[in-house]
């Protein structure tokens, strides 16, 4: 059985609503389907605006859906009580993008990953600081720097304290929402190689969204392409870049940079007219689906 199952996710948003004005309704999420296996990378791509970040905050209840079903184990995420949803929390956590937001800027490093664990009583003052130096080792930060504040940090070093933040309460599945995009090229590879690390080290399961389609054939082993709200194509990512299937997909994979400059490029420009938007997932070959 998948680890994370979801079914038929809507999310809508109200834009510019006023106290005379209904607003205009925009749909983020349009009723999407996917499942994660255990200990799985699971990339969900596409640009800007496409829905990715929405969705992956759907699964954990930071954002609530519109409708739709996420089962988590067996379990139905979106029917958990508060207290419920509070003990879900330390199986379910995210890495979020901005590693320069997302740290309270007031907090020693220390006080951030220790947070989660006072939250929920986890451990004595002496637990939570052996834990916290346990956490600090194992994404590679120096115990040195525990009562730094995040901006003596590098960003590649913030990351890793959200990391450890995400980590601290032994989580079996995480939501890494674009977690190198904000970081230079060479940091991004020892980040990306720290989170394969310890997938295998401490059998985690992720969803990987991101824009960066040569880091999810690195590390995804499958992959959905969203466009608009929907899920376009899915398939293992061996197949997905060997033979797209939808022109958004062959638009997207087009527009990866290639290493040698003088190398002849062959960009496509999407057409939307080419497409029916609203076309449903079907099965072009073996595990492979496409909205065609």
């Amino acid at each position: 059985m998948p680890l994370v199952e979801v079914s038929r996710l809507v999310k809508h948003f109200v834009r510019d609503a006023g106290v005379f004005r209904k607003g205009t309704l925009v749909t983020a999420v349009d009723d999407i389907s996917f499942s994660i296996d255990a200990g799985e990378t699971f990339g969900l791509v596409g640009e800007s605006g496409s829905g990715k970040t929405t969705a992956g905050r759907c699964l954990l209840r930071l954002v609530e859906p519109t409708s739709g079903s996420v089962r988590f184990r067996g379990e139905d995420v979106l029917g958990f009580s508060r207290g419920r949803l509070r003990e879900a929390r330390r199986d379910m956590q995210i890495v979020f993008q901005d590693p320069y937001s997302s740290l309270n800027p007031r907090m020693r490093a220390r006080q951030i990953v220790e947070e989660p664990l006072i939250i929920h009583g986890i451990g004595d003052r002496a637990a939570r600081k052996a834990r916290v130096r346990e956490l600090f080792a194992l994404v590679g930060l120096d115990v040195a720097h525990l009562e730094r504040f995040p901006h003596e940090f590098s960003g590649g070093q913030r990351q890793r304290i959200g990391l450890a933040r995400a980590l601290a309460l032994n989580p079996s599945f995480l939501v890494l929402d674009e977690p190198v995009s904000s970081l230079d090229v060479s940091v991004q590879a020892q980040v990306v190689n720290l989170l394969m690390d310890l997938q295998t080290q401490l059998s985690l399961t992720y969803l990987f969204i991101a824009h960066d389609l040569r880091l999810v054939e690195h590390i995804c082993a499958r992959v959905a392409v969203m466009y608009l709200g929907k899920i376009v194509e899915m398939a293992p990512t061996a197949s997905l870049f060997a033979s797209p299937a939808h022109p958004y997909t062959r638009a997207l994979l087009s527009a990866i940079p290639v290493p040698d400059p003088d190398a002849p490029r062959h960009r496509i420009v999407l057409d939307p007219t080419q497409f029916n938007r609203d076309a449903v997932l079907r099965e072009v070959s073996t595990g492979h689906l496409a909205a065609v």
